[in-house]
């Protein structure tokens, strides 16, 4: 009795049904990313799993055991010495509003990130102008610099900053640079001899590599710098050409920084320093206690209010995510959004539909250009769904928009790593500053404003009348939204 190859193909195809039933259900998801993963791996054979094994593998159990532990049992220990340095002041009760307060015991509660007091902040727009700060503050350190980003490219601005380092390093300096291999694509260990050789330090996140994990999510998507524990930098750029707009493909790069000085800085020394110790196979940072290297006591005469808050898969709480929502609840008047990607979930949905029906002024910002074409349909898809509620959708045209802002009202906004994303929700490792200041809040509201004049409304009616191709491009994208 012959086999045809129809028979063939049935053979294959329902083995391939219960490995993708098997391969999806035995590990922890979401229902979204169980639908997405299943609609991949049945109508993908052979393929869906080779995109599954880059993409939808979590991350092995004794690694997460090992950032969960370390971050739960040293970021106690450091809070409570950051309370000693820094006393139990609350803010004033005639300055703070109740969703204030709400939002910074929902912090503290979710995150153990304390309310660091009378901070300066300096606000970057331009990457030139930020990393000439960066270099300069780097330059008039004394005893450290940490240095940990997503993508540090081996480029003309990477190399600058890297001769710095060694230049430090050469001095006494303790250096310790975190990279993620994949976000650094191109820049492999021995970029990192030099600063090595002058006794400096430089690991892959998690001492993972590209040739030994080939897991694609699951990323350091954070952007710290703190230079001798006392001036610390987090927000949207990263070290590479691009970011200060030397790529042809993306021209002008749009994006927003921070430059902290104050008890601020505590929360991205600590966030540094759990990461470095669940990263290096040697030369730990001390948690047993804090020495005053690493946090020292400063006074700084400001007036700004903030926290540093974390989130990653290392946690369920998706705190930073919740930092949105609790945002976006909380406006009495608007709720102005940057990000390069727009694929939120359903409760960030419905938490910008009820603002909306609420008569806030919602307004979310994307770039009129795309960097990865799968994303940025889903993000033309979501835009279209928030635009049919009332939304204004603002597409950034003066080059590539990366900012990832959010201010509310007059007092509140959020600068940091994390987009507007399922990515950034669930499956990177993010860093953002929650800021509780007015000053701030009109800054970030009139550089959005500016930004308004470089950007095209997009209303639901143009949405509509685009062709029947590029709408189903977008629909067919949003599918894989969970996953993407």
């Amino acid at each position: 009795m012959s086999i045809s190859w129809a028979m063939i193909f049935e053979i294959i195809y329902f083995i391939n049904v219960i490995l993708a039933i098997i391969t999806v259900f035995r590990q922890r998801k979401d229902i979204a990313a169980i639908w997405a993963w299943l609609l991949v791996l049945l109508f993908l054979p052979i393929v869906g799993f080779i995109l599954y094994a880059f993409l939808g593998r979590q991350l092995p159990r004794n690694k997460m055991y090992k950032v969960k532990s370390n971050v739960t049992m040293q970021l106690d220990e450091l809070l409570k010495r950051q309370r000693e340095f820094l006393g139990n002041e609350s803010l004033p009760a005639d300055r703070v509003s109740d969703s204030m307060k709400s939002m910074v015991r929902m912090f503290m509660t979710t995150n153990r990130a304390f309310l660091a007091r009378k901070n300066r902040v300096k606000i970057f727009t331009d990457g030139n102008q930020l990393f000439h700060d960066m270099v300069e503050d780097m330059a008039s350190a004394k005893s450290s610099i940490h240095v940990e980003f997503y993508t540090f490219y081996n480029d003309k601005i990477g190399n600058h900053i890297l001769d710095q380092l060694v230049k430090k390093a050469k001095a006494g300096v303790e250096v310790r640079v975190i990279y993620d291999p994949f976000g650094s694509l191109g820049t492999y260990r021995r970029f990192f001899k030099p600063l090595l050789d002058a006794g400096g330090y430089a690991e892959p996140f998690l001492a993972r590599s590209l040739f030994t994990d080939f897991r694609l999510n699951f990323r350091d998507h954070r952007k710290i710098v703190v230079v001798d524990g006392k001036v610390g930098y987090v927000g949207g750029f990263n070290i590479g050409d691009q970011y200060l707009g030397w790529k042809e493909k993306f021209g002008n790069w749009r994006d927003t920084h921070l430059r902290i000085t104050g008890s601020g800085v505590f929360g991205l020394q600590s966030q540094f320093t759990l990461d470095w110790n669940v990263t290096a196979r040697s030369a730990h940072l001390p948690t047993d206690h804090v020495d005053s290297k690493y946090f020292p006591l400063t006074h700084v005469k400001g007036d700004s209010n903030l926290q540093i808050v974390t989130s990653g898969p290392d946690s369920d709480l998706q705190q930073i995510k919740m930092g949105y929502i609790r945002l976006i609840q909380s406006a009495k008047k608007r709720v102005w959004i940057q990000s390069p990607y727009l694929i939120p979930d359903d409760s960030v949905m419905d938490s910008l539909r009820i603002a909306v029906m609420a008569g806030v002024d919602v307004r979310v910002m994307v770039p009129h250009m795309p960097d990865h074409a799968f994303v940025y349909r889903a993000t033309q898809y979501y835009a279209h769904e928030l635009a049919k509620i009332g939304v204004k959708i603002y597409f950034y045209q003066n080059g590539f928009l990366h900012a990832k802002t959010m201010v509310v009202d007059d007092n509140l906004a959020s600068v940091g790593s994390a987009n507007m994303d399922f990515r950034s929700f669930k499956l990177n490792f993010e860093i953002n500053a929650f800021l509780y200041d007015e000053k701030l809040a009109k800054q970030l509201a009139d550089i959005y404003e500016e930004d308004i004049r470089q950007s095209e409304l997009i209303t639901a009616k143009m949405f509509a009348d685009q062709s029947f191709y590029l709408r189903f491009k977008q629909s067919f994208s949003r599918l894989l939204s969970p996953i993407l």
